[in-house]
């Protein structure tokens, strides 16, 4: 008889896998330390999991679901009414998030770096990356910010530069850079109504 309390197999290999994979980046995690770390068997694993790049994949769709959509999007969307201090709240959700003592990093652009473009997981982050891109230019067009396509890239550099600065130490990184966003957005002309 099985343990209802207990998560089933396929469960604790994603949150093995959501755990390390965080912390240490893809390929210094090998799938004996997934296999170690979830508690299942060899064959288990397999089974849900043909491949360690089928269990990225589905590690990264987490990852956004979880920490993008669930976190940075939604608290920043809370926190103020309108579009433009919607998009300047990303950076006091950044801030709190570099502050944190598990602070590791963005997943999508190491996962990036570390397979390369060309790899499939290097494609599902530049997927993540354009998602999060369109986000911030719907929220452009809302703000009525002239040519919101150039705009969302400017604004992707700044959020990702934070979260790089941060990493390198500098965890006042999200205060800096809200600064140069907040001027970013003053130096576009604004649509009239």
């Amino acid at each position: 008889m099985q343990d209802s309390t207990r998560p089933q197999a396929r469960e604790r290999i994603l949150q093995a896998a959501y755990d390390l994979f965080s912390q240490r980046g893809i390929r210094s995690v090998g799938v004996d330390q997934l296999i170690a770390q979830s508690g299942v068997a060899n064959a288990t694993f397999y089974r849900h999991f043909p491949s360690k790049d089928d269990l990225v994949l589905e590690f990264l769709k987490r990852r956004e679901q979880l920490w993008t959509m669930d976190t940075i999007v939604q608290q920043a969307l809370h926190r103020e009414g309108e579009p433009r201090e919607q998009l300047l709240a990303i950076f006091d959700v950044l801030d709190e998030w570099f502050h944190r003592l598990d602070y590791e990093g963005d997943t999508f652009i190491n996962v990036l770096l570390e397979m390369g473009p060309e790899h499939a997981i290097g494609k599902a982050s530049l997927r993540h990356l354009d998602t999060v891109r369109r986000m911030i230019c719907e929220r452009a067009h809302e703000a009525r910010i002239r040519e919101p396509e150039e705009f969302a890239w400017s604004w992707q550099i700044l959020m990702k530069g934070a979260i790089i600065a941060a990493r390198m130490g500098n965890v006042e990184a999200a205060k800096q850079t809200k600064t140069m966003a907040a001027l970013v957005i003053d130096s576009r002309e604004i649509l009239p109504d």
